[in-house]
């Protein structure tokens, strides 16, 4: 039985008796360990030299992510200034090459509306669907939230019309001549109630 084996590099034949073989197979199995091993370690590094191409494809393609990742959730962090209630956390996958990469996050925000306070609940809104949308790519959840910052807005402005034409400030009268009150046409936006007084 012949066998090609290496030796420095350099291809040759040698005839090797089946018991030799079985030992070189073995030989070989804890030389494939330890080379395992030293890639771990180098991937442990950082070094990215003995990984496969198809290995360095999956890394390149996790930094990508990674990169779009950290970027979306940063994105929404500054533009939620002080709604957000947290920085962003992210969700990790290892690579080949033993690195964690961000394959995605989040950014939590205070989306409750302001106590008390129906003009700063109409501005904390707008701030938070610009958060939610500020992103190149927004996500479905990211839309929503949008979704929901502008039903909070648009509920909050009806609110604020219902007490705004329930109430006139204190000894100040309105004149029946007057052409811009609380209830003419030109001072109450379309599709709101007109109070009308004879």
């Amino acid at each position: 039985m012949e066998a090609i084996t290496r030796s420095s590099g350099i291809n040759h034949f040698q005839p090797v008796s089946a018991h030799q073989h079985q030992r070189e197979r073995q030989s070989t199995a804890v030389t494939g360990d330890q080379h395992q091993a030293a890639k771990q370690t180098n991937a442990q590094r950082g070094n990215t030299d003995e990984l496969t191409p198809k290995e360095k494809k999956q890394v390149q393609e996790l930094k990508k992510r990674d990169r779009e990742v950290r970027q979306h959730e940063q994105a929404h962090k500054i533009a939620a200034g002080a709604y957000a209630v947290s920085g962003p956390s992210y969700n990790f996958q290892r690579g080949s090459d033993g690195k964690s990469y961000a394959v995605g996050g989040e950014v939590k925000l205070d989306t409750g509306p302001v106590p008390n306070d129906p003009e700063a609940t109409i501005r904390k809104a707008q701030v938070i669907r610009r958060a939610a949308l500020a992103p190149q790519d927004p996500s479905a959840q990211d839309r929503r939230v949008a979704g929901q910052a502008s039903a909070m807005e648009r509920e909050t402005r009806i609110e604020l019309r219902k007490e705004q034409q329930g109430e006139t400030p204190e000894g100040e009268i309105q004149p029946a001549n007057s052409t811009q009150g609380p209830n003419t046409p030109e001072s109450v936006p379309p599709g709101s109630l007109i109070n009308l007084l004879a």
